[in-house]
């Protein structure tokens, strides 16, 4: 692989080509040019020609790509086959439904444990999975050391408990929280959700239609 500094927009394209690869092995597709898979993605084959370039040499002239080799390839880059421990802290509604719902799995991720404060959630089960009290967070961390934590908390809460989870040796947030959370830690990443933004952006496309 390459050595070189791969930009936050190509980043953010290697999901969305791992997901079209998995689609194509569904229907049964073997093979499929830069043409055809950038017609279907909506961006210029050129640009994912680019993007690849970034990870080493991919597909034959003439040929195209082997759908099933790069989706493994892709994977590979993205760190799927690491198996990265993921908690949950926030068990409401949202929390309830990622757990209930999201395939963490199939992209890699082990879903492990749940927290929250509610005793009428505490030692439930949601998809297999036992919700514990916040109580028994840092002792949990310290024994199981999970990679990520998923923040479905209150607003007020966000960034209390990024701090705690920080310290106790979580370096990854998926957060959920609608509020901007930080470290001082250069080795910590957010990847922050933000459903409003989201919605803005599609008001923003209909409005100038």
């Amino acid at each position: 692989m390459k050595k070189q500094h791969v930009s936050e927009a190509v980043i953010r394209r290697l999901p969305r080509y791992y997901r079209y690869l998995g689609d194509l092995q569904a229907k049964g597709i073997v093979r499929i040019s830069s043409n055809s898979l950038g017609s279907r993605m909506g961006i210029t084959a050129s640009q994912i020609r680019q993007d690849l370039s970034c990870f080493g040499e991919f597909g034959q002239q003439g040929y195209g790509y082997n759908v099933k080799e790069l989706q493994t390839e892709i994977g590979h880059i993205l760190g799927i086959e690491n198996r990265h421990s993921i908690i949950v802290v926030g068990v409401g509604n949202l929390g309830h439904a990622l757990m209930q719902n999201f395939h963490f799995a199939e992209i890699g991720f082990s879903l492990d444990a749940a927290f929250d404060v509610s005793p009428s959630l505490v030692g439930t089960t949601v998809n297999g999975v036992l919700v514990r009290d916040m109580e028994e967070l840092d002792a949990y961390c310290r024994d199981h050391l999970p990679d990520v934590a998923v923040l479905t908390v209150p607003q007020s809460a966000a960034q209390p408990i990024t701090n705690r989870l920080v310290a106790l040796g979580v370096r990854g947030f998926w957060n959920f929280t609608n509020k901007e959370i930080s470290s001082d830690s250069a080795d910590i990443q957010v990847e922050s959700v933000h459903f409003a933004d989201s919605l803005l952006t599609l008001s923003y496309r209909i409005s100038k239609r």
